[in-house]
């Protein structure tokens, strides 16, 4: 890193300005610590600043998918709609920001560019694209689990002369795609809600399709006013069930709803089917805790996929477009997808479904894409080409530890972490959901995480340490455990990104924690025990182990 005079000195630096961002800006002002937090967008919101695309909504209720930290926020914030759209979720974040006076602490449209270690005075040295330079003793990257892009590259892409969008990176002035020509590339969530929308208003839709998604009904609906004050008198006990929940989304039809308790294999044929009926009635992720071994048992799995199947010809007129709509990999190992009209607009005569196993696409010309040995003529193309979950923020950043060592270059290795937050080597530096957290309600869990980790630093304060890092050997025990639960639910059964495998060359390897967050909690209070988690240093002196 380049040598300057002009350093400004602080307690800890954010990277990112989302819903993690702005909540650990709150904690570590309770904390006492001075804190700057650099955002490379030109508002907070993180995710739901960039992802603006025409149809982009949240797929957790909102009641759930908010922040529970505050009980007067909590009352006096009304949603509008069951899952909200992105205008709504950008307005929820900006009130946070200003309700709690967050701004002053947030540098916006700054790109943290390197984060080094400096063994000599156990700081971290961080540098920006506008060549500022801060010194920090605490680094927390919140950069986001779903938020660095994988940017499109197409033999011939730069000699297209039509309309090129991202979904990820959409432009703040709406585009038109009246009357257009327009071909959508991927078929995950981004790319079917953007689909369900412009299938509205293009001359002619062309969805180009590699991997076949399990959709679900949204069910989307206005929060009725009575819905409303119920929700806002039960958020205590919601917040409980969440907490304690597997994943932490709970609600069935927009109520308090028990845990599974059964095998989908425990109960009788009618009994199953009713219960997916109900759950495909309530619309949203419900699907995901119906019983208890949907991701356990491949028997248990299948009746889901098969109920799932049926529902997708059901909707689809045309046989042989609703096979190619049927995915034949286990449910729910890839993303489920919430949406509104997507399979009916394959009914439509001006939607085309391009199957990119029978034909791949070749390259693109001036005009359009060349698919097989086909040319379409395109006035634009929509890019939902998916992210690099979990590390590919991260990597972006050069990030070194002790010794000069790239963070980036040892994830290229094996993905390490302890209690998905930290890793060793790295002193001082955490993360909030990022590799090898839970799949969990995002907000609720940067909530826990941002929590642990300020009260790390109040402890190791009160202890006389200056750092704190992972233990090696505890964290190998974490990922080894993180490792053996992934490997023993059917996410290995395909290709998906919660093992890495959208990003060719990423190690093959479970990315979240799949053992349910009350286990996670566990997880992180045993290691608070004694210290039995973490090494600690003072006096600028290598770590020890604390006893």
């Amino acid at each position: 890193m380049t040598s300057s005079l002009n350093i400004k000195h602080i307690d800890m630096v954010i990277v990112g300005a989302g819903f993690a961002g702005l909540y650990m800006i709150y904690r570590a002002r309770q904390c006492g610590l001075s804190v700057q937090c650099y955002e490379i967008g030109a508002r907070e919101g993180g995710t739901w600043y960039w992802n603006r695309y025409p149809g982009a909504r949240v797929d957790i209720e909102c009641v759930e998918y908010s922040y529970s930290f505050s009980k007067e926020l909590e009352q006096e914030w009304d949603w509008s709609e069951r899952y909200a759209s992105q205008p709504e979720i950008e307005r929820y974040a900006n009130h946070v920001a200003e309700r709690f006076d967050l701004r002053r602490d947030i540098q916006f449209n700054t790109r943290v560019t390197a984060a080094h270690f400096d063994e000599s005075t156990q700081r971290w040295q961080v540098e920006t694209d506008t060549g500022e330079r801060v010194s920090a003793r605490f680094c927390i990257m919140a950069t986001g689990l779903i938020s660095a892009p994988i940017e499109p590259r197409f033999k011939g892409l730069d000699d297209f002369a039509g309309e090129q969008y991202l979904t990820s990176r959409w432009p703040a002035e709406e585009p038109t795609f009246a009357g257009k020509r327009v071909a959508v590339i991927g078929t995950g969530s981004s790319g079917i809600q953007v689909i369900s929308e412009v299938a509205q208003e293009a001359g002619q839709l062309y969805v180009l399709q590699r991997t076949p998604s399990f959709t679900i009904p949204l069910r989307n609906r206005p929060v009725e006013p009575g819905q409303a004050s119920k929700m806002k008198q039960q958020y205590a006990e919601l917040r409980d069930r969440q907490f304690n929940s597997f994943s932490g989304f709970t609600l069935v039809h927009s109520n308090l709803a028990p845990p599974p308790s059964k095998s989908a294999l425990e109960v009788s044929e009618e009994e199953r089917l009713e219960e997916y009926e109900n759950r495909w009635a309530s619309g949203g992720l419900s699907p995901y805790y119906a019983f208890t071994d949907s991701l356990l048992s491949m028997e248990s799995n299948k009746t889901l996929a098969d109920f799932a199947r049926t529902k997708i010809r059901e909707r689809v007129d045309d046989p042989i477009i609703a096979e190619k709509l049927s995915p034949d990999y286990p449910i729910l190992t890839r993303r489920l997808s919430p949406e509104t009209n997507y399979l009916e607009a394959f009914n439509q005569a001006h939607v085309e479904l391009i199957d990119l196993h029978e034909h791949p696409i070749s390259h693109f010309t001036p005009d359009g894409i060349v698919v097989g040995d086909t040319e379409f003529q395109l006035d634009a193309v929509i890019f939902a080409t998916g992210f690099d979950v979990m590390t590919g923020a991260m990597d972006r950043i050069d990030i070194r530890g002790r010794g000069d060592q790239a963070l980036k270059a040892r994830w290229t290795e094996s993905v390490t972490s302890h209690l998905g937050m930290m890793t060793h080597g790295f002193p001082n530096l955490f993360w909030i959901n990022g590799p090898h957290s839970p799949f969990y309600n995002p907000i609720l869990l940067a909530e826990f995480q941002c929590d642990f980790v300020t009260e790390l630093i109040d402890e190791m304060t009160d202890h006389g340490a200056e750092v704190i890092e992972a233990n090696k050997d505890e964290e190998r025990r974490y990922v080894q455990l993180t490792n053996d639960i992934g490997n023993s639910t059917l996410y290995p059964e395909s290709d998906n990104y919660y093992m890495g495998d959208n990003i060719p060359g990423k190690p093959r390897a479970t990315l979240f924690w799949f053992g349910g967050f009350p286990f996670y909690r566990t997880q992180c209070r045993l290691a608070r025990e004694a210290w039995k988690g973490f090494e600690l240093g003072s006096d600028r002196a290598q770590p020890q182990q604390a006893g």
